[in-house]
């Protein structure tokens, strides 16, 4: 078969100019390191390594997101653990206050160092991170969560939004806690109802701790007040359940400080001393707005303190009845910070858990990316000095045939 010469010189021009092509695109792989410089290199590897992008982006995203959450986490966590620590403090100079010994100056010392344990539990529901955000203002990351009430306790200007921070795919863990959850609440489990007796009370009675007899009865969390009338000698009381809808109230029974009062029917508290017609006691659920906020218990407990008492049995009874509420209520908000902690050491182990798969899943997915877009340096090379080799035989070959026709022996 003739070959026209024409032809010859199209094939071979067509045949170097697909070497230079390859060899322009190893040389490309060599410069930048990637093997796909187009898609249209391997299209399908293409598809996977955007995929493979897209997915490696998110978990770094993630990662990011991990540890933020955990800084902020762990910043709380400090703070809590601050705050027990305070609390405990405080708790210390509560069971001081009770020894029947101090002097009224004496319990004014101990208020005073209240106070101050106070103003430091303040500022630690006040604390903030390097960026100025209130840890415990909700979504209100800007306000001052905690300002002092005129009235004794604190008003909350935060609000009770969680800060949600997506760490993976399908899960969101929420940053923060907010201070309402953590400062004005107890939880209903763990904590016990709290026993009181009014400031205006006359006589000596005091009320102890309320006593559960029926865990399972439903009358347990409703308020009690307990109302004593008759007289000095024959005294009596009613207890009314002020839950009920509507209050039921017993009938009146005669007084004595060696039984224990009937509180619905699983609770009972005891009464001693001698109530005065007129005097009232009370039981209330831990849960309750009157209990719940550490500061107002604070407070109460602190003006106990600073009423003189010595010489005057009905103040010490007062006393006495005070500090049983305020050592009940504030144990309540004790235990609350105890179980806000312990939720947020949970949820810095899940981050930290998660830490360590999105960690894996992110070197996996760089690891196929760089399988799939990096070059292999030795091969490349290879090939390159191979292809090099060839175009260069490739252009003498058609120099040396371009050379080779018969018009050259006719002339000669």
């Amino acid at each position: 078969m003739r070959i026209s010469t024409s032809e010859f010189y199209s094939q071979n021009i067509q045949t170097m100019d697909n070497q230079e092509n390859q060899l322009a695109t190893y040389y490309q792989q060599l410069s930048s390191g990637q093997a796909l410089t187009t898609p249209a290199d391997n299209p399908l590897a293409a598809a996977q390594a955007v995929q493979l992008s897209m997915t490696s982006a998110t978990l770094t995203q993630y990662q990011s997101n991990q540890s933020t959450a955990l800084s902020s986490l762990q910043l709380e966590d400090e703070t809590l653990s601050s705050v027990a620590n305070t609390m405990q403090s405080i708790n210390a100079q509560i069971t001081q206050a009770g020894d029947g010994s101090l002097s009224d100056a004496e319990r004014s010392s101990i208020a005073k160092e209240m106070e101050g344990y106070r103003s430091q539990l303040l500022t630690l529901a006040n604390t903030s991170d390097s960026a100025g955000n209130y840890l415990f203002s909700g979504y209100q990351a800007s306000t001052a969560p905690f300002a002092n009430a005129a009235g004794g306790g604190v008003t909350y200007l935060g609000d009770n939004g969680l800060r949600q921070a997506q760490v993976a795919s399908t899960t969101q863990i929420a940053t923060n806690d907010s201070g309402a959850s953590v400062f004005l609440t107890v939880p209903s489990v763990g904590t016990s109802p709290v026993s009181a007796g009014s400031s205006t009370n006359t006589g000596t009675g005091t009320i102890g701790a309320a006593s559960i007899t029926n865990a399972s009865a439903t009358t347990n969390n409703d308020s009690y007040s307990i109302t004593f009338g008759g007289t000095i000698a024959a005294p009596t009381y009613t207890v009314t359940d002020n839950t009920a809808v509507p209050p039921t109230t017993t009938a009146a029974t005669a007084f004595n400080a060696s039984t224990p009062i009937q509180l619905g029917s699983g609770m009972q508290v005891s009464i001693s001393g001698a109530p005065s017609p007129g005097d009232t006691f009370s039981v209330t659920p831990a849960t309750s707005s009157q209990n719940s906020d550490v500061f107002a218990t604070i407070d109460k407990i602190i003006t106990a303190l600073q009423t003189p008492a010595t010489n005057n049995p009905s103040a010490t009874a007062n006393l006495t009845n005070a500090l049983t509420s305020g050592t009940a209520a504030f144990q309540n908000s004790l235990t609350n910070i105890t179980v806000v902690q312990a939720s947020v050491g949970g949820r810095e182990q899940e981050l930290q858990a998660l830490q360590t798969t999105t960690q894996s899943n992110s070197l996996q997915a760089q690891s196929n990316l760089s399988n799939l877009t990096d070059i292999n340096m030795v091969s490349v090379i290879s090939n390159y000095e191979q292809e090099q080799n060839a175009l260069e035989a490739a252009q003498k070959s058609f120099v040396q045939i371009q050379g080779m026709s018969l018009f050259q022996y006719i002339s000669s």
